[in-house]
């Protein structure tokens, strides 16, 4: 009956479990080492982005050093990175549940960044394809653990300001790849050849690795100085979720109870990503094939706009969720979700249908921003699980959302350029489609899923013994 707290541990070893009285209900950290911390995870989550997609921006010079063909480079770019990303998250982040989730992330940057290195050295087709797997592999520790503590060093009503700190990882590495790249492939022409200490001549693209990876070492040094959080609201002592069946459902049984708002959450926010994912990989290429623009110079106002208006709209989102909140708006997370779509739904598939670049990419400035209020999904999911499950929970809502958004929303809209309009210059149509199909749905999702997800919210603060604000 007891509230249990978990210590840090050295290693990744057992979490200790400490047990206190019933009416001892721990003070939550310092707001300055809180927001330390948040600090910390953000600059890990944009380095995971750039090292994500550097090697995007280096095809030419690989397929020249390497003699392969766009199939492979391709399998490179997603599947040997997302294959494992995805499915290696699941296991990783039962760890997370058990044992230190600092330290797993400290060892997933360091493998990460050894590996993105290694990219660089790779010899063959084979061994820069083990390298983008263990790429994946460090990176798949990242939000899992990082969710679940953010959850335990920011009371509810303060959540989602700090996980939409967080997530501007996502708008901000992604931007910093484009932005770059409309640099490196220049760079690359201009200087194939490098001359390095101990090493000789080498090629400046794989140089290019060596350098994105360095900062991961002192990303990783810096981890040493976050410390694990107490695990609050476990229901069940031990350093796993172990409790009888009254207490503690199991995993797949805590699945089914909540099927309603798990439903509307995953749901809603995969068709979102589906329309996200295929925006960002065809947008440069739509304004070439469309306008007549250099892709590099597309790429890099792309990469401002995601930078800065992902930024915008990421801190907004998390702020209005926490105020609606705050005010008692059970279902507010969902709601800001629906927001986005409501907002950035109709300037991004305004972006597609204007007549010249420049009216293009001002309803694409106002569309992003818009469309990254939906940030906060990753917040509702916390509020809704208990703590033996949040790293396993967040790992099976990326892994879903990845899936379909990472893994269906470029390949469709190719499919319908190639296979419906069967012209190159149909490409505006085809993200069209998908936005004006995709985006509604996600829409209808979200808002039949505010009662069920209002319900769980209720059900969880009286299971906690508080109140839902």
């Amino acid at each position: 009956m007891g509230e249990h707290m978990a210590a840090q541990g050295a290693g990744i070893g057992t979490v200790e479990q400490l047990e206190h009285p019933p009416a001892v209900t721990p003070p939550w950290p310092c707001p300055a080492k809180s927001w330390y911390v948040v600090g910390v995870l953000l600059l890990a989550y944009t380095l995971s982005f750039i090292d994500r997609m550097v090697l995007s921006l280096l095809v030419a010079p690989i397929r020249a050093a390497l003699d392969i063909s766009d199939t492979q480079v391709s399998l490179l770019i997603g599947l040997a990175f997302a294959l494992f990303y995805t499915l290696l998250g699941l296991p990783l982040a039962w760890i997370a549940d058990r044992y230190n989730r600092r330290n797993l992330i400290l060892v997933g940057i360091a493998v990460w960044s050894f590996m993105t290195a290694g990219c660089g050295f790779a010899g063959s087709y084979a061994t820069l394809f083990a390298a983008r797997m263990g790429v994946g592999v460090g990176e798949a520790t990242l939000s899992p653990a990082a969710y679940s503590m953010l959850s335990d060093y920011f009371p509810r009503d303060k959540l989602a300001r700090a996980m939409a700190v967080y997530s501007i990882g996502v708008p901000l590495g992604a931007g910093i790849a484009l932005i770059l790249g409309s640099f490196v492939v220049q760079a690359v022409l201009a200087a194939p050849m490098v001359d390095m200490p101990f090493f000789g001549a080498m090629d400046a693209w794989r140089l290019i690795f060596v350098w994105v990876a360095a900062p991961g070492l002192l990303i990783a040094l810096l981890m040493f100085t976050v410390r694990e959080p107490l695990r609050r609201g476990r229901q069940a002592a031990g350093p796993a979720p172990i409790a009888s069946a009254a207490s503690t459902p199991g995993l797949i049984a805590h699945l089914r109870t909540q099927r309603s708002a798990l439903g509307a959450l995953f749901g809603g926010m995969s068709l979102i990503g589906l329309v996200m994912y295929g925006a960002i990989a065809w947008i440069p290429t739509f304004f070439a094939r469309t306008y007549g623009m250099d892709v590099a110079d597309a790429g890099l106002w792309f990469g401002v706009i995601m930078a800065v208006g992902g930024t915008i709209g990421l801190l907004v989102g998390g702020s209005l969720a926490d105020h609606l909140y705050a005010k008692g708006v059970a279902d507010a997370h969902l709601r800001v979700m629906r927001l986005s779509i409501l907002l950035g739904g109709p300037p991004l598939l305004a972006t597609v249908l204007m007549p010249d670049p420049t009216l293009a990419f001002v309803m694409l400035a106002l569309a992003y921003p818009c469309m990254t209020l939906h940030g906060v999904g990753g917040v509702a999911l916390q509020l809704i699980t208990p703590n033996e499950y949040r790293a396993r929970m967040t790992a099976l809502y990326f892994f879903v959302v990845n899936l379909v958004g990472l893994g269906f929303g470029p390949m469709l809209i190719a499919l319908l350029t190639d296979n419906l309009f069967q012209d190159d210059a149909a490409l505006r149509y085809s993200i069209a489609t998908v936005t004006a199909i995709a985006l509604p749905i996600a829409a209808i999702i979200l808002t039949l899923g505010f009662k069920g997800f209002a319900r769980e919210l209720a059900r969880m603060s009286a299971e906690a013994g508080a109140a839902p604000a």
